[in-house]
């Protein structure tokens, strides 16, 4: 998976369009290899990110869980201690 791929389901505040649409956009790069694409490609590449969006929105909508909301800040938090521990930073 790719890293800069991050957990969209379950936060509070709710995902945001813009959110989906990044990872979209990361998510497309990453299956295609393009940072970004030919002129040639950059239709089926923009048409690809939104379809991608489109889709994720609406899993994480039609998504349930009885589990509470989890807190960004604590998240990004406990994301930023486990890569000090890792890489030392």
């Amino acid at each position: 998976m790719c890293r800069n791929i991050k957990t969209l389901f379950n936060f509070d505040p709710p995902v945001t369009d813009d959110e989906v649409r990044a990872a979209s956009l990361q998510f497309v790069r990453k299956i295609t290899g393009f940072n970004k694409p030919s002129k040639a490609n950059e239709e089926a590449f923009l048409t690809a990110v939104d379809e991608v969006a489109q889709i994720s929105r609406r899993l994480l909508h039609s998504l349930e869980t009885s589990a509470p909301a989890k807190n960004r800040e604590e998240e990004a938090a406990k994301a930023r201690a486990r890569a000090a521990e890792r890489f030392g930073t």
